[in-house]
């Protein structure tokens, strides 16, 4: 489903996706940072994620639609490699809770929280 509306909300960090059903969504731009399906974030396999932090005050630079099937963000942190499609965005939009709550558990497992600095050393991926 491709929204019918998309608002960036640069104060409150929000990217409002509005559909013809009526329904809208609100995904913070942390949630959208850390949840990337680029490969940078995914990997190329099951177990190659690379857990972000730091990302609380990330803001999207810029938003561009990549054909009529994705819409690609630039975030302030340089992070510009994500294609969202626009399954993908309803699936954010449709599991966020859930999402954002196994991301936390992810965080707490590892010992980390949100707000520690991204580890930058040994994370590439060697493709990029």
């Amino acid at each position: 489903m491709i929204p019918n509306n998309v608002v960036v909300h640069q104060q409150s960090k929000v990217l409002e996706l509005s559909y013809e059903n009526g329904s809208s969504y609100r995904l913070p731009f942390e949630f959208l940072r850390v949840l990337s399906p680029s490969a940078e974030v995914q990997g190329h396999g099951p177990g190659q994620e690379t857990l972000q932090t730091g990302k609380r005050d990330v803001l999207i630079a810029n938003l561009e639609p990549v054909g009529h099937y994705a819409l690609k963000p630039s975030f302030s942190d340089g992070h510009d490699s994500g294609l969202y499609s626009w399954d993908y965005l309803q699936y954010l939009c449709e599991n966020q809770e859930q999402l954002w709550k196994e991301h936390l558990d992810k965080l707490a497992a590892a010992g980390l929280d949100r707000d520690a600095p991204m580890n930058v050393a040994g994370q590439s991926c060697g493709s990029h």
